[in-house]
């Protein structure tokens, strides 16, 4: 069950995760912005996060914009200000076509857990670009000199199954390279070049 806490926490399960570097290292998204940590998180149009995020929006334009809420959010759907968007608008990275996606980001890093509630670092390789995940988000409404939208704030991401990694997802392995003959003591072979100066 995806449980809706008062402050409009609520819990994705089982999504797709993106650019999962940024729950462990913050960036900031182009030079002089402040750094976050974030994701973007991938489903599909019938994925049950879909009715999730729709009424934890409508939830945060009515607490924000009261009586407003509603005409608010035609303005916004139509600006792309919403939390959800087509990912066939990015159909140039990694499993994004044909899906849906949402950003969540914060100044603070999101706790991150293993399906055991394990706490997990960026050194266990998981969760990893590709990989499925519960993320709990908080959605709420911005109205502020930057301009209004809802957005969605990244507070937890919980590990849960593997999927095919996703672009620059992964790394060389040990089975990846050669022995190489003559090192057995950890000494690099001599060559010639190392005879003519001994």
């Amino acid at each position: 069950m995806n449980a809706v806490k008062p402050d409009n926490r609520v819990t994705l399960k089982d999504v797709r995760i993106a650019y999962a570097q940024g729950i462990f290292t913050a960036r900031a998204a182009k030079a002089g912005d402040k750094e976050k940590y974030g994701a973007a998180f991938l489903f599909s149009a019938n994925h049950p996060a879909v009715k999730v995020i729709a009424d934890a929006t409508i939830r945060a334009a009515q607490t924000k914009w009261g009586d407003k809420a509603g005409d608010m959010l035609k303005q916004l759907k139509a600006a792309d200000r919403l939390p959800v968007h087509n990912g066939d608008a990015k159909a140039s990275s990694a499993g994004y076509a044909g899906q849906l996606y949402l950003n969540a980001g914060n100044a603070i890093r999101p706790l991150v857990l293993d399906t055991n509630k394990a706490p997990l670092t960026a050194a266990d390789g998981k969760p990893y670009s590709g990989c499925y995940v519960n993320a709990i988000i908080e959605v709420w409404g911005q109205d502020n000199q930057h301009g209004k939208r809802i957005n969605a704030s990244l507070l937890g991401v919980q590990f849960v199954r593997d999927g095919e990694k996703l672009a620059g997802g992964s790394t060389a392995t040990a089975d990846d390279f050669e022995a190489i003959p003559g090192t057995e003591d950890g000494t690099a072979p001599k060559s010639a070049a190392d005879e003519l100066f001994a």
